[in-house]
C-alpha cells in the first residue's frame, strides 16, 4: 500500500464517465454537513474491487494548492469511491449539491483523490477475512456451482431464489460463496418487514425517487426447504455458517417459528459450523426460542446507539430501540456470539453522543462484536430524513474506533459474522484462507 507523504488531487466528472484530476485543488472530506482537510495518514490506495463514482449535481469541495482556501471545483461533477467489503471509510465524498441535483442511490459514498498515478480513499481495514475479495470469485467455478446446486435441489424455491436472483442477478457476495460451496451461506426467510428503514435495499415506498437495489423475497420457504441445503453446507463447506436474514428479505424474526423448526431439524444431522441470524432484533421473545433451539450468533442491524436517530431511520412498526437491547442481553444469556451491524457514517456515528450511547450499549449486552459498515445512502437525503441540522461535536471515525478498542480490549472489530472456529478459537489470525 503507497504511503502518502501529501494531499491527493481532488477528482472530478465531465458526465460522460471520464474522470480527471484537478491539480489544483487538493481533496477534503466531508463529516456530517462539513467539509474538512484529511490528515495524510488516513489514505489507503482503493482497495481492489473499489469503484468510482460520478455525483451528478454535485460540485466538489477541495483545498486551493496555491491559498490553502476552500473551494468548489466548477469543471465537471464531484466524485465518490465505493469501498469494498472488510473496509471502513473515514470520510464521505465533500460536495456542494446544486438545486435540481437528484438523489443519490443506495451505496457509499466515500472521499477520494488522485496521486501519483493511483487512487486513494480515507478508509481502514476493519477485518482480515477474505470472503468477498474480488480475487477470490472465479465466474466459470460460480457457473459451474449455480447448475449443480439448481440440478441437486430441482424442487427447492429457496436454491432457485439464491442462485437465478441473488447469484446470477445481483452477483451476491454471500449467494455466490454458496454457489463456492464456502463460508457463509445466506437463507433469506421473510418476505414482510416490521421496520421501514429509509434506506431500504428491497423496498421502496413509489413516492420516493430512489429505487430499491433489488427484488425482495416473494414466498415463505418452510423448514424442509431450509433444512435440505443447509446441512450439506454445514458438513462440507470450510468455516461453515449459515444466516438467517439476508438484504433481498423482511425481518427474519416474523419467520420465527419456521426458523426453530429448520435449526431443530438441522441439528438433528449436524452439529458442524455456526446458525446466525441477521434481525433488527425486535422481538426478544423469539431470540429466546431459537437461542434455545440452537442459534449460534446473532447481528442486530443499527444506524444509531441513540433511541432517537434509530426510531427516525428505522420507523419501527410494533416494536422499540429497547427489545433491540433486550435480545442482544438475551442472546448472550444463552452464550451467543452477538454482533452488531453498526452504519458508519462520519460526523453521525463519531459524535461524542454517539460514543457515549455506543459504550452504554457495549456494557449493558456484553456486546462481542462490532461490524463497522459503510453506510449505503445519500448522505444529504440522509440528515434531512431524519431531521439532523447540527450533528454536534465530533472527534473522527479513526478516534472514535482507538477510544472504543482501549475500552474495551474483548470487544472485536470487523466486518462480517466470523465462524464457529473464530468464534471458539483464535479471533484474530484464525480466518478464512
Amino acid at each position: 500500500m503507497g504511503i502518502l507523504n501529501e494531499s491527493p488531487f481532488l477528482m472530478y466528472s465531465d458526465g460522460s464517465g471520464n474522470i480527471y484530476e484537478d491539480t489544483s485543488l487538493y481533496v477534503v472530506g466531508r463529516s456530517g454537513w462539513d467539509a474538512y482537510p484529511i490528515d495524510v495518514e488516513d489514505w489507503i490506495e482503493l482497495p481492489e474491487g473499489g469503484q468510482l463514482y460520478e455525483l451528478p449535481g454535485r460540485r466538489g469541495i477541495g483545498i486551493d494548492v496555491e491559498t490553502g482556501d476552500m473551494r468548489l471545483c466548477d469543471k465537471g461533477w464531484a466524485v465518490a469511491a465505493f469501498i469494498p467489503p472488510a473496509h471502513t471509510g473515514l470520510y464521505m465524498s465533500a460536495y456542494e449539491t446544486m438545486p435540481d441535483a437528484p438523489t443519490l442511490p443506495l451505496f457509499c459514498y466515500t472521499a477520494a483523490g488522485w496521486h501519483d498515478d493511483k487512487l486513494y480513499v480515507p478508509a481502514v481495514r476493519i477485518e482480515k477475512d477474505i470472503r468477498q475479495e474480488c480475487a477470490g470469485y472465479d465466474d466459470e467455478k460460480i457457473e459451474a456451482g449455480h447448475d449443480n446446486l439448481l440440478t441437486a435441489y430441482p424442487h427447492n424455491r429457496l436454491v432457485k431464489h439464491l442462485m437465478e436472483n441473488c447469484c446470477m442477478t445481483y452477483t451476491c457476495p454471500a449467494a455466490r460463496n454458496f454457489a463456492l460451496g464456502r463460508w457463509e451461506c445466506p437463507v433469506p426467510v421473510s418476505p414482510a418487514c416490521n421496520a421501514n428503514c429509509i434506506g431500504c435495499i428491497s423496498f421502496q415506498p413509489q413516492e420516493e425517487e430512489i429505487v430499491s437495489t433489488q427484488d425482495r423475497l416473494t414466498f415463505k420457504p418452510t423448514a424442509e426447504e431450509i433444512v435440505e441445503f443447509t446441512v450439506p453446507h454445514l458438513e462440507s463447506a470450510p468455516f461453515p455458517i449459515i444466516s438467517y436474514g439476508q438484504g433481498c428479505e423482511g425481518e427474519p424474526l416474523l419467520m420465527w417459528e419456521t426458523i426453530k423448526a429448520s435449526i431443530l431439524e438441522i441439528r438433528k444431522h449436524t452439529s458442524k459450523g455456526s446458525i446466525n441470524i441477521n434481525t433488527n432484533g425486535s422481538k426478544p421473545d423469539a431470540v429466546k426460542a431459537l437461542c434455545e433451539a440452537g442459534l449460534n450468533s446473532m447481528r442486530v442491524s443499527m444506524n444509531s446507539a441513540r433511541k432517537k436517530i434509530y426510531t427516525s431511520y428505522y420507523l419501527p412498526n410494533n416494536y422499540k430501540f429497547e427489545d433491540l437491547i433486550e435480545s442482544l442481553k438475551v442472546a448472550r444469556s444463552y452464550g451467543a456470539w452477538t454482533s452488531i451491524n453498526y452504519f458508519v457514517f462520519p460526523g453521525m456515528t463519531d459524535s461524542v453522543e454517539e460514543y457515549e450511547a455506543l459504550r452504554k450499549l457495549i456494557k449493558e449486552t456484553d456486546l462481542c462484536m462490532i461490524q463497522w459498515r459503510n453506510f449505503n445512502i445519500d448522505p444529504d437525503w440522509y440528515l434531512e430524513k431524519i431531521d439532523v441540522a447540527d450533528t454536534g461535536e465530533c472527534m473522527g471515525v479513526k478516534q472514535m474506533m482507538e477510544l472504543i478498542r482501549e475500552e474495551f480490549p474483548n470487544l472485536k472489530f470487523g466486518y462480517f459474522n466470523p465462524s464457529m472456529e473464530r468464534i471458539k478459537g483464535n479471533y484474530e489470525h484464525d480466518f478464512a484462507h
